[in-house]
């Protein structure tokens, strides 16, 4: 790695689990567009795999008592489903159309994101499967399976710690089920991915740590909408790669 390469990685982590560690979600959503743009999406998907389970686990021992498991269970099956759906894809699928895949969903979320475009109705359970496989398709092909599932908790939980650690919870199962894909598809065998976890796991945790202590000082529209504004610039910079 060059040293612009370096520098560029750890900004890009830095910023990313700084979001994580505010929101509980986001870091997949913000990173992998970004270093998509210097490294390979083959070996940038399966390291922010990595390092968002630790991530989770992390959240979720913080808040474990928050996390709301009636609302998890439900979501389990399906998601799995998406994974070893989206786990296929990944590795059969070429480059160009995996990158404006991934910048269209992205730039969907951002958009639904700044103009804050979702209503305060309680939605039914029945919502969590077609949430779930999409969030665990996506998660498994992009790395980035959040949004999907974060819209569907925000229609189910109102108080934003609950939201959080639950998310938290979500993210931990799904990445257990990712990283058994992973490794069935011989995506975890590079020595670049583990390399690539160990130098990013101590910028990733500095993230979390700083935005878990500015977590309480912003709303959830506030957050929401600066995510969206960091999507809508990491969308438009994966449709430069995409076609360049």
């Amino acid at each position: 790695m060059t040293a612009f390469e370096i520098t560029y990685a750890i900004g890009v982590l830095a910023l990313a689990y700084f979001i994580r560690g505010i929101s509980g979600f986001g870091s997949g959503l913000v990173s992998v567009p970004l270093l998509a743009l210097v490294f390979p999406l083959s070996l940038v998907v399966p390291a922010i795999l990595l390092l968002d389970f630790t991530a989770s686990l992390v959240l979720g021992g913080v808040n474990f008592k928050q996390v709301r498991w009636d609302e998890v269970k439900p979501l389990v099956p399906f998601g799995m489903i998406g994974v070893a759906l989206g786990t296929t894809l990944l590795v059969s699928l070429p480059k160009e159309p995996l990158l404006i895949g991934l910048d269209v969903f992205i730039l969907a979320f951002a958009v639904r994101s700044l103009l804050n475009l979702h209503g305060d109705k309680t939605v039914s359970r029945k919502w969590a499967a077609p949430a779930s496989l999409t969030g665990g398709t996506v998660g498994g092909l992009f790395g980035t399976g959040g949004p999907p599932y974060v819209i569907y908790l925000q229609h189910r939980l109102k108080d934003k710690g609950e939201l959080r650690a639950t998310l938290s919870g979500v993210f931990f199962l799904e990445g257990l089920f990712r990283i058994g894909s992973f490794i069935a598809a011989g995506l975890l065998i590079q020595a670049e991915v583990w390399q690539g976890f160990l130098l990013g796991l101590p910028i990733a945790l500095a993230g979390l740590y700083g935005g878990s202590h500015v977590h309480t000082g912003l709303s959830q529209t506030q957050m929401v909408r600066v995510i969206g504004a960091l999507l809508l610039l990491s969308s438009l910079s994966v449709f430069f790669k995409a076609f360049n």
